[in-house]
């Protein structure tokens, strides 16, 4: 089932007022478009994953979706953060089989390598003030009192760069 964005949009804001068969068939079509979303981004066997979980943050974020604006930008961008997240896991997933102790001649890291390569050419983009944040909160797991002490910043500052930051690499996430 294909649904335009007209469509969907009424959907979302009937579903939004507690309509449940409009609630199954904005899900439905979200599910389509999601699913074309993420084809194209990561590889075959992640995607029905990713496409649930960012189909558990729309169910989550429906009320502060604004019915008198389009969804797709407002489904495009859960898509996009729950993308960032996911090359997030899989940077730290990649990290976490290095320490193991086991042999790596099992393991098939090309797709740990091909995000992390991924998210090093999208830092490429960002000033070293908002890549050197992000990495050490969003990657790393600091706190962002943690990352102003390392990085001189104050925590403010570790704020809007880590917002400014994402920010950007949404859109250059979403220009590719």
């Amino acid at each position: 089932m294909t649904v335009d964005e007209a469509t969907l949009t009424h959907l979302a804001g009937l579903a939004q007022r507690g309509d449940r068969q409009a609630y199954a068939t904005f899900l439905h079509g979200s599910r389509a478009w999601l699913l074309r979303y993420f084809r194209r981004r990561i590889m075959p066997d992640q995607i029905e994953d990713l496409v649930q979980d960012t189909l558990l943050s729309v169910h989550r974020k429906l009320a502060s979706y604004d019915p008198s604006r389009p969804v797709v930008p407002w489904l495009a961008a859960i898509a996009r953060y729950r993308f960032v997240d996911h090359l997030r896991i899989a940077y730290r997933n990649a990290e976490d089989a290095l320490d193991d102790d086991f042999p790596a001649v099992a393991i098939d890291d090309e797709p740990a390598l091909t995000a992390r390569l991924s998210l090093d050419r999208l830092f490429e983009a960002l000033p070293d003030a908002q890549q050197r944040a992000i990495e050490l909160v969003k990657i790393e797991g600091l706190s962002i009192s943690e990352a102003s002490a390392s990085t001189g910043q104050s925590e403010s500052l570790v704020k809007v760069n880590i917002h400014r930051g994402l920010k950007r690499l949404a859109a250059l996430i979403e220009r590719a």
